[in-house]
């Protein structure tokens, strides 16, 4: 009887330690995840007042590039250099090649940063920021689905007036790792005046 309830101890006690360490492990990972936001934000501020590239911490691999804003799903994201591991981890990432007034290609994850892309509509309006302060305005003038294995972006013969948002197909798949992707082509036009109210408006709060 005595070895039942001793047993019955180090069950409990291990249970308890288990569910400490998971929600110890949960606060941990939010609160990098915070952190990393605040010193990337920062970095790109620091990029926009000197004009200068800024790195979020001295060991990164990438670094702000330019700010994503969209008008009707009321999202910002600050887009990282290259569409490489570390910088797909933290944020959308502008692929190497691309922008300074070249057509643009941003990819991001389908099931963080870019999942909000699953909601976008033809006629949605983007507007880019980059590191000069200068702002293009593009609209959604087609959506498509790409199988990588058959179709690859040719970046020379990317217009220099166009954007694209890339990431994984389908959103809600199992796995990361298929070879289909979704693409959302947008071109830069002039946008109406309600509309960058609109934008200017919720990005304040107002």
């Amino acid at each position: 009887m005595i070895k039942y309830k001793s047993l019955v101890k180090v069950v409990i006690f291990a249970s308890l330690s288990m569910g400490v360490w998971h929600f110890g492990n949960v606060i941990w990972i939010y609160s990098k995840a915070y952190v990393v936001t605040i010193l990337i934000d920062d970095a790109w501020q620091v990029s926009l007042a000197n004009d200068t590239i800024n790195k979020p911490w001295s060991w990164a691999d990438t670094w702000p590039v330019a700010r994503l804003d969209s008008v009707e799903l009321d999202a910002s994201w600050i887009v990282l250099d290259g569409a490489h591991g570390e910088s797909l981890a933290f944020g959308p990432g502008q692929v190497a090649g691309t922008g300074e007034r070249k057509g643009v290609v941003i990819a991001g994850h389908r099931d963080t940063h870019f999942s909000q892309l699953a909601e976008v509509e033809l006629g949605n309006v983007f507007r880019l920021q980059d590191r000069h302060g200068e702002w293009r305005h593009y609209r959604v003038g087609n959506m498509r689905v790409v199988d990588s294995r058959k179709e690859a972006i040719n970046l020379n013969e990317l217009p220099a007036d166009r954007l694209l948002l890339v990431t994984c197909y389908p959103f809600n798949g199992l796995t990361s790792d298929g070879p289909l992707r979704y693409v959302i082509e947008a071109d830069l036009q002039l946008v109406p005046i309600a509309a960058e109210h609109r934008l200017q408006s919720s990005i304040a709060g107002t």
